[in-house]
């Protein structure tokens, strides 16, 4: 299932990696302080991350990996697991420090989410990481809108999972509640991967996407959500940032970026309102 591939890497596959690898440490070391049961929620996220791109990519058949220098089952590299994981732990952190109800947690996360994958795929797929097969002009700059439907119920399902079947001080929530989580969760998106590509009209598709994330968001901003709790764990306050600057480099080092010239726009607003979201301020981020 395991396989190593350690020569004739593309460097930003293998600087992609080392960045989401190290992330991971970090994350780690920050859930370690927390306690054992945040350890396991944080490696649940990244084995939900590999068991989720694997059993995708065996569903749609939409996209495909680069070279990358550990890959599970020949298909799904272990880095975008940790990437998973790592995005999701930083993500719910943030949400748990709001003022949110429980329930409207995963929407937070789940957008939070988004802001990163929007500044990142549309670059990813230009730098080789990964292909949808496309071509660089389809849908969103060479990336499907599905995508981020999948991207808005991966986080929804699994943090969801983590906030009702493991956020209890019984035991057997504390440590089986995170499996369950991951089974929710890759049962969730299979489901809706399943809905978006063939239960809904093709005249639908957009409008069921839009519908779907804008709602969310209009949610979330008619909660007003206030950060409660500073300094933001490490996780929270980095990861997005760590993620946004990396590609944000790599595209203009690499000149893919400027392919369209727009790219650099979408790329910076997206850095933009992370920064403004994640940063070290003690005033709330909607007013």
């Amino acid at each position: 299932m395991l396989s190593l591939n350690l020569t004739h890497l593309d460097p930003y596959i293998l600087a992609d990696a080392l960045m989401m690898y190290s992330l991971l440490g970090l994350s780690l070391y920050d859930a370690r302080k927390r306690g054992w049961p945040e350890v396991w929620q944080l490696l649940a996220g990244v084995i939900f991350g590999v068991m989720l791109e694997w059993a995708t990519i065996q569903q749609l058949h939409a996209y495909q990996y680069g070279r990358f220098p550990i890959m599970i089952g020949g298909e799904a590299p272990l880095a975008i697991g940790a990437g998973w994981g790592v995005i999701i732990y930083a993500a719910r952190q943030y949400a748990r420090a709001t003022s949110l109800p429980r329930w409207a947690r995963p929407l937070l996360a789940a957008l939070l989410a988004l802001n990163i994958d929007l500044a990142m795929d549309a670059i990813a797929i230009r730098l080789g990481l990964w292909d949808w097969g496309q071509g660089l002009d389809f849908q969103y700059f060479g990336v499907p809108w599905a995508n981020f439907w999948a991207w808005f119920w991966v986080v929804i399902f699994f943090s969801a999972g983590l906030e009702y079947l493991a956020a209890d001080q019984r035991f057997w929530r504390r440590w089986l509640g995170p499996a369950a989580a991951v089974l929710l969760g890759v049962a969730g998106v299979l489901l809706t991967n399943y809905f978006i590509v063939y239960i809904a009209p093709r005249s639908w598709y957009e409008a069921a996407i839009a519908l779907v994330i804008g709602g969310a968001l209009a949610l979330v901003l008619a909660l007003r959500p206030k950060v409660l709790f500073r300094p933001l764990p490490a996780p929270a306050r980095w990861t997005p940032l760590v993620f946004h600057g990396f590609f944000l480099a790599a595209g203009v080092i690499s000149g893919v970026i400027f392919h369209p010239p727009i790219l650099l726009a979408v790329s910076l607003l997206m850095t933009v309102i992370a920064w403004r979201l994640h940063r070290v301020s003690p005033r709330p981020w909607v007013r």
